[in-house]
């Protein structure tokens, strides 16, 4: 017997970006069924290690910012980054980030200027994943189907059919919605099911990684905890991180150039070298991975009635965790275009701005991580042979190499134009008027109200943050109360698209918003701006809900 199940959108993989996307939708009035082929709540293998800024923004949204921040390493651990000769070894520099127990009120140092309510969180997927997917359940109008694999996806002009098994029972199931969204992964069925194709750099690098548990080794350690700890010495080179913040290590051992085969470097002498310790050091290893680092992104990611999000749509080397950021950042994309048309206010030419907008930013940002992790590979290749040497050589040595680590590895982790600098500049959506967006690097960025960008956050005269203020659909901010708005709200109205005003003060506008008037998308980002409201609003409002778009 197969067992029959119905929605409106079926998500395929209940991952950071899968469960974001089904609680955004949920909380928009959708229905929604996810698919996941895990036990419920079971935790994922160790993965990604950071949450960015952007995304702690919209899990703020989604009302499980809070709960993520309780989660991950002690309170009171350093999340700072360490480059040292060995985890055990000289100490060459060191990034300082707040602990979590003053991430929101830490001052000075590189990581802790971020213009929002929400900066980044170090915390690894096995406590992320379980956090997301409680608050997930708790969700009103979304469905979560543990242990149920789907093997195959079609559509037609009514909607979408995916057909599998719970894995438990044997039983077949069939499951039905309008609209279908393949999180599932670097390996997606759903990805292949739309005939896309992964294409860019195969080859970055190559990385045996080791889960372990090895209560001892913080104590062997010459130098304060760090979440993270690269060691950099002529035998070995690789980076430690800190998981439960007392017994529990993810390393990652960065194979050289000429060692194509995983098999030909001994695992346990790279984790001795890396660690520095020697023979008689006890450590158990929990789990392990041989993986690749790429650079490949989809030539599309939709079709029809069937996207992709995350790894599904896209590959590259870990830099910052922006590969699960990413999907994250696709999720609310495409979770709000979704919303608009199923909740009636959008027609379905407003789906098309999805890839439309998202691809050209993942082909930014993996060039990004692509280049960087190019830069720390050449780093690792040239450690200096005298690094180790006692006496003023040596340390002149691990004073040369501290301040280049330095300089070069802040930009990754207190990346602050990778999070905030991104736009969007060929959007059907997206009413241009002429000034081009400011450019952006990995760590630098100038908030802009150009349309495109992302809304500047500023807090409000009461203590909220702009964020928390602002509707779940579109938000009109005037900075001038004397400029009557009533025919965007009346165009608004007449179009059924949800649209909230917003008053900014002089002191809360700032330098930042310079015209009168700004309507931020439900994403966050600036659709429109002027002085006063445009000569055909209802032009406007459509081409805001894609209904200028052709078909």
């Amino acid at each position: 017997m197969t067992q029959t199940l119905q929605a409106q959108v079926l998500i395929v993989g209940a991952g950071p970006v899968g469960l974001t996307l089904a609680m955004d939708l949920a909380q928009r009035g959708i229905a929604v069924l996810v698919a996941e082929t895990r036990h419920r709540g079971e935790p994922p293998n160790v993965k990604c290690n950071h949450v960015s800024a952007r995304s702690m923004e919209i899990f703020r949204r989604l009302g499980v910012a809070g709960a993520l921040r309780e989660a991950g390493l002690p309170a009171d651990y350093p999340n700072d980054v360490s480059y040292r000769t060995s985890f055990t070894g000289d100490e060459l520099s060191r990034i300082p980030i707040p602990a979590r127990q003053s991430r929101y009120t830490a001052t000075g140092g590189p990581d802790t200027w971020w213009p929002t309510p929400e900066p980044p969180h170090r915390i690894n997927q096995i406590y992320l994943e379980p956090v997301l997917f409680a608050h997930a359940e708790r969700q009103s109008g979304l469905r979560i189907l543990n242990r149920t694999r789907i093997d195959a996806v079609t559509q037609d002009e009514a909607g979408v059919r995916a057909t599998g098994v719970n894995l438990d029972s044997g039983e077949a199931i069939e499951l039905r919605a309008d609209y279908l969204i393949g999180c599932d992964g670097g390996r997606s069925l759903v990805r292949k099911s739309i005939g896309a194709k992964l294409s860019g750099t195969d080859e970055v690098g190559r990385v045996q990684s080791t889960y372990f548990r090895a209560p001892a080794l913080l104590g062997l350690a010459k130098h304060g905890p760090a979440w993270a700890t690269f060691s950099l010495n002529p035998r070995r080179c690789g980076n430690v991180y800190a998981i439960d913040g007392r017994e529990t290590w993810l390393l990652h051992n960065y194979l050289k150039a000429d060692e194509a085969d995983f098999e030909s470097v001994d695992r346990d002498w790279a984790i001795r070298e890396i660690l520095g310790v020697g023979p008689d050091f006890q450590y158990e290893i929990i789990s392990k991975e041989d993986w690749i680092g790429r650079r490949l992104v989809a030539d599309r990611f939709r079709d029809r009635r069937v996207f992709i999000c995350g790894d599904a749509a896209h590959l590259w080397i870990p830099m910052a965790g922006y590969g699960m950021n990413a999907g994250i950042a696709d999720a609310m994309n495409l979770s709000w275009l979704l919303a608009a048309h199923l909740n009636g206010w959008a027609g379905e030419a407003i789906l098309g701005a999805y890839e439309r907008e998202r691809q050209p930013i993942t082909e930014q940002v993996s060039r990004f991580a692509m280049n960087h992790a190019l830069a720390l590979q050449a780093q690792r290749e040239g450690v200096p042979a005298g690094i180790e040497d006692a006496g003023e050589a040596g340390a002149a040595a691990r004073a040369r190499a501290g301040a280049a680590l330095y300089e070069l590895n802040v930009r990754q982790y207190c990346c602050g134009g990778l999070n905030f600098g991104y736009f969007y500049d060929d959007s059907p959506l997206i009413a241009y008027d002429g000034e081009a967006a400011p450019g952006y690097t990995m760590d630098g960025f100038t908030p802009s109200t150009v349309p495109g960008c992302r809304t500047p956050h500023v807090w409000l005269d009461d203590g909220r943050s702009l964020y928390d203020a602002l509707g779940p659909d579109y938000t009109l901010l005037r900075r001038d109360p004397g400029v009557d708005v009533r025919p965007l709200e009346d165009a608004a109205r007449a179009r059924g698209v949800p649209l909230r005003v917003l008053d900014l003060s002089p002191r809360e506008a700032g330098a930042l918003y310079t015209t009168a008037l700004l309507l931020s998308r439900p994403d966050q980002h600036v659709a429109w701006r002027g002085d006063a409201p445009p000569a055909d609003p209802l032009a406007l409002i459509d081409r805001l809900r894609g209904a200028a778009v052709p078909a």
